[in-house]
């Protein structure tokens, strides 16, 4: 099944503020957050995030992929995402 971006957003999105926000914290959780660069989640978060994301959307990451240049915001993963599963 495929989805749009703004599904993977919504999904992603619901993901990082139900794992790694305090209850009602989410507010400043926007699609230009930095996640890694902002220091939201740690390399041991990121790991978690990764296999979320693999389960969810039904893809492999490849080893070069799992970088803050692939995650470090939800927009940012929203597009890599659908690049992958679209193609």
């Amino acid at each position: 099944m495929e989805k749009d971006t703004a599904a993977i957003k919504a999904t992603v999105r619901k993901y990082i503020s139900d794992r790694f926000f305090k209850q009602g914290s989410s507010g400043e959780l926007t699609d230009s957050t930095p996640l890694i660069s902002g220091g939201v989640i740690d390399s041991i978060a990121t790991m978690q995030l990764v296999t979320f994301l693999e389960k969810e959307f039904h893809f492999e990451f490849q080893a070069h992929e799992v970088d803050r240049d692939n995650l470090d915001t939800i927009e940012i993963i929203a597009n890599f995402i659908y690049s992958k599963i679209s193609g």
